[in-house]
């Protein structure tokens, strides 16, 4: 199976919003707790640009996923270091395509001036920890019971991933 990517534009924020807010309810993936609005994503959307982009995952034609490079920490020391956020179509998981968009993401990485990817992961989110550490990520560090949840405390893995 093979996925082809793009560079989002703000006509895909909807589609965004849909993927991402299938993820809010399972408590494995997002420390929202409720669905986002494509209102309340509109500044984070416009945030992003050419050294920090979004882009989708798509198969014949339909986005399936995306990803996004954000600024980690916002201080001038950590530029070459970048977050890692990656959600898929709840049909499409399952299926390896995670695999592949982890891979993608390597590739896109490696064209923006990063030396360091992080992914902050819910320690508690195996099938996620087990496809980035599978891809050459390893454990940074891990923040216990940090977030709260439906009255259930949740740990924070923190994953990192040097570019060659």
């Amino acid at each position: 199976m093979s996925i082809e990517t793009r560079r989002a534009a703000l006509r895909d924020l909807p589609r965004i919003v849909e993927i991402y807010n299938t993820t809010v309810a399972s408590r494995q993936v997002t420390a929202d707790t409720e669905p986002v609005t494509v209102e309340s994503r509109t500044a984070w959307f416009n945030n992003h640009s050419d050294k920090r982009p979004i882009f989708l995952f798509l198969q014949d034609g339909e986005t399936i996923g995306w990803l996004s490079f954000e600024t980690f920490y916002g201080r001038p020391a950590y530029d070459k270091t970048v977050e890692v956020s990656l959600y898929l179509d709840e049909q499409f998981r399952g299926q390896g395509i995670g695999q592949e968009a982890v891979m993608k993401m390597k590739e896109i990485a490696a064209t923006l001036d990063v030396t360091t990817l992080l992914a902050f992961v819910f320690s508690h989110n195996s099938r996620a920890l087990r496809l980035f550490k599978n891809n050459g990520f390893t454990e940074y560090g891990r923040l216990p019971d940090i977030a709260e949840m439906d009255s259930e405390q949740y740990s924070l893995s923190i994953l990192g991933y040097k570019l060659n």
